[in-house]
């Protein structure tokens, strides 16, 4: 419910602080007061559109702020911790809304900077403004919709219904993606199995060319490589002068020089620990040798081999790395086509058993909803007999969605309120046929039928009773203090039929500034 309302230099309005019960709340007084100046500043807290003129003369900015409690489970509260306005736990809402002169309106949300579209989005489940104008809830065929779901208590029903629809169209989805996919791999089958037998034929290995690169310039040089390994050899094992050969005279003389000195045993031991690698050196030069050989077509076949590597490799993808993972995407790819038509025909199926689950759940929403209807239809006509609208008739119309598609979101069903104000006339949607006073005599009437489910906390009524006589004010009294009994209501009236039904009456003088004396409670 509206817990307080601070208004400043807004419209006649210098400073105003109004604190709200619950129940039905009556505001009255002389005509130009004020009154309206109230409800014209909810409607702004709410997303309505601001301007300039609504700024108190002589003042540069207008500033308007309203405080809000709400049940823990109202949807309101989830939509304001998903979007980060509010934390668990939290029931309070605080909205205020700066208009200034200049055009830079500002508006907070708890405390925080947030978007007008916001205050919009939240302003329908917020409060309800009906006035002579003002009947936007009852026009609105989505809201008809939402208004005969509740009063049908069908939202469980429409909720296993929309959980069945978003997963079909995510089946939808799937299929088209893939047949998308499909069709595109198709386009291009020849060639992705022309590159792969390509790749295949080539039998590229990981790190093949690195060793081809190795072995090339052995091939390459094989004369001269044969010729130093040989010079190599004869230096480390053949004739007289060989190292090994001057190691093991170096070893006879300090075998002699350790007869007289002990200490000659150390170098004795570098020595000894010298020949054997120098031994080994000189095996494996000698193998080096003997292998070394001319083999002109071996370094042609190499040759060749590198050419198409390097080919290959320019066209897929730079290295012999890119290839392989190419080679490998491509194979995934063609096992892919290979089984496309089963992955199809498994989606299809998916498709086709969704849409069964829709339609059924679809069918039995549209067979509620006509039931509801009806109940609503004949529930709203007694409540406007009460209101002395005896020839009048109205009605609920569930009727196909029309356009591309069965289906959508709520249903395959589309809701309007319809009306008719004489006998004879036939049945018109409602925003086209009925007058001010008539739609707030019909908003009245849905109100009551629908107060026990309405979600909307806060109603508020601006002179909805105007042009009506004694009688009908003292029904029209009733049924708002009836409403209040679900909701918080707020009424502006100049009827004694209906001003004698509140909790709480607020009085506005003929002007409303610093001076006035009530106006910690009212103007």
């Amino acid at each position: 419910m509206l817990t307080e309302l601070r208004i400043s230099n807004f419209g006649v309005i210098e400073q105003l602080a109004v604190r709200f019960g619950s129940g039905f709340i009556v505001l009255t007084g002389e005509t130009g007061a004020g009154k309206s100046l109230l409800i014209d500043a909810v409607t702004l807290l709410v997303g309505g559109r601001a301007s300039a003129d609504q700024i108190r003369a002589q003042a540069e900015e207008a500033d308007l702020e309203a405080a809000f409690v709400l049940p823990p489970d109202h949807p309101i509260l989830r939509l304001l911790q998903s979007k980060e306005f509010s934390h668990p736990g939290e029931t309070d809402i605080v909205v205020r809304r700066v208009i200034s002169r200049t055009g830079r309106n500002r508006t907070y949300l708890n405390g925080n900077l947030c978007p007008v579209h916001l205050l919009e989005e939240l302003g329908g489940a917020l409060v309800d403004v009906h006035g002579q104008h003002e009947q936007q809830s009852l026009l609105s065929s989505s809201a008809q919709l939402e208004s005969l779901d509740a009063f049908g208590r069908l939202h469980p029903l429409r909720q296993d219904y929309q959980v069945a629809y978003r997963a079909w169209q995510e089946r939808v989805d799937e299929l088209a993606t893939v047949s998308a996919q499909i069709v595109q791999r198709r386009e291009r089958e020849d060639l992705l199995r022309f590159q792969f037998q390509e790749l295949a034929d080539a039998a590229v290995e990981a790190g093949e060319e690195a060793r081809l690169e190795q072995e090339r310039p052995r091939l390459m040089h094989s004369q001269q490589l044969g010729v130093l390994s040989d010079q190599l050899h004869q230096l480390l094992y053949a004739g007289d002068q060989g190292v090994l050969s001057l190691l093991a005279s170096a070893r006879k003389l300090l075998a002699r020089m350790e007869t007289i000195d002990p200490t000659a045993v150390e170098w004795m031991r570098v020595v000894d620990e010298a020949v054997v690698p120098l031994r080994d050196l000189a095996d494996q030069v000698r193998h080096y040798r003997d292998q070394v050989e001319a083999n002109p077509a071996r370094l042609m076949e190499i040759e060749q081999r590198l050419d198409r590597l390097h080919r290959l490799s320019k066209k897929y993808g730079g290295s012999v790395d890119a290839m392989l993972a190419l080679h490998e995407s491509l194979r995934i790819q063609l096992a892919q086509l290979d089984t496309a038509e089963t992955q199809l025909e498994d989606l299809a199926r998916a498709v086709e058993d969704g849409a069964r689950r829709v339609g059924e759940l679809a069918g039995r929403l549209s067979r509620k909803r006509g039931e509801a209807a009806k109940k609503l239809m004949m529930q709203v006509t007694k409540e406007l007999s009460a209101l002395r609208m005896e020839r009048t008739r109205f009605g609920v119309e569930v009727v196909p969605l029309t356009g591309t598609t069965t289906y959508g979101q709520t249903g395959q069903d589309s809701v309007e309120f319809v009306f008719s104000a004489n006998p004879g006339e036939p049945l018109k949607p409602l925003a086209k046929v009925a007058s001010g006073g008539e739609l707030s005599r019909v908003m009245l009437a849905l109100k009551t039928v629908l107060a026990e489910s309405d979600r909307v906390p806060v109603l508020i009524f601006d002179e909805v009773d105007a042009g009506v006589g004694g009688a009908v004010a003292e029904v029209m009294g009733t049924r708002l203090r009836d409403l209040s009994r679900h909701h918080q209501v707020l009424c502006v009236t100049h009827l004694p039929q209906v001003g004698s039904r509140p909790m709480r009456i607020i009085w506005s003088r003929s002007r409303c500034d610093s001076s006035a004396p009530s106006r910690r409670s009212g103007c």
